[in-house]
């Protein structure tokens, strides 16, 4: 039987502790910021390379404030609504990546509006680039034992401290892996093939709302919501489908009317 024994804090700086989830974070907007720098360098992204570092700050804005939103409103209203004084207390958990990604879109707008360029052109680049953070994040969650998946006998399954006795899914891993790296590389591998902006953040909600819906099967159901539609459905695959369906009503969209994908030479952008 494996067990789940990884302290969460690296280490203590006084009162102040440093964790492996936090630092999941920061690997993920560095690799991030490098990334768009080099979107930047190609020519795909047309802002000047001073202006990523303003990319970031909107992203994480977006991204956190959504996040914590969805959380408390639509994962966990029924405690917040009794407890109004812990729905700023982030550090005691509770973050939505459905949330993430809806906070990540109106900041970017407003990004995109503030610098005269393209709103598609901005969200294919913030997917191309912040793809691979899912995979720092859910290893984050690995780190943490939280978010496990559900029990099982297979071999690799593991005990979690808060998930009682018997082993689990270590289903953070398989949502690193299938909606962190296999998304990031597919996008990047179809990037030269794809003619029109929208076209690869359309794709990356399809992918997205795929593997996260596949391995919804795998993962443990948030206790305070449990199952829909006769225990046959959680939440997350509910957001799921929803994406899966924006994705494709995006890509036909994007596909017929948006604007074609010009690559501009890095001196020229801005």
């Amino acid at each position: 039987m494996n067990a789940h024994f990884i302290d969460p804090v690296i280490f203590n700086l006084g009162p102040l502790q440093i964790r492996w989830y936090g630092l999941m974070y920061v690997i993920g907007f560095a690799l991030g910021t490098l990334l768009l720098r080099k979107l930047v360098d190609q020519g795909f992204l047309h802002i000047v390379k001073k202006e990523v570092d303003n990319f970031i700050t909107y992203t994480i804005f977006g991204v956190f404030l959504g996040a914590r939103i969805f959380y408390v409103f639509i994962y966990n209203w029924d405690y917040y609504k009794n407890n109004l004084g812990d729905i700023l207390a982030v550090w005691k958990g509770g973050l939505s990546y459905h949330g993430a990604i809806t906070g990540m879109i109106v900041a970017l707008y407003l990004f995109a509006k503030k610098n005269k360029i393209s709103f598609l052109q901005v969200l294919d680049s913030a997917v191309l680039a912040g793809s691979i953070g899912v995979f720092f994040g859910r290893l984050g969650n690995f780190i943490n034992g939280e978010l496990y998946g559900r029990i099982t006998d297979v071999p690799w399954g593991m005990v979690f401290k808060d998930g009682g006795p018997y082993p689990r899914h270590p289903s953070q891993l398989y949502e690193a892996f299938g909606e962190g790296v296999l998304v990031f590389i597919v996008l990047w591998m179809i990037k030269p093939k794809l003619k029109h902006h929208g076209l690869l953040f359309s794709i990356y909600f399809i992918l997205y709302g795929v593997a996260r819906f596949t391995v919804e099967y795998f993962r443990e159901a948030d206790v305070q919501l449990g199952y829909y539609f006769g225990n046959s459905m959680t939440m997350g695959q509910i957001l799921c489908i929803g994406m899966i369906l924006f994705g494709i009503g995006s890509f036909i969209l994007c596909r017929k009317k948006s604007d074609p994908i010009i690559y501009r030479p890095t001196e020229q952008a801005g």
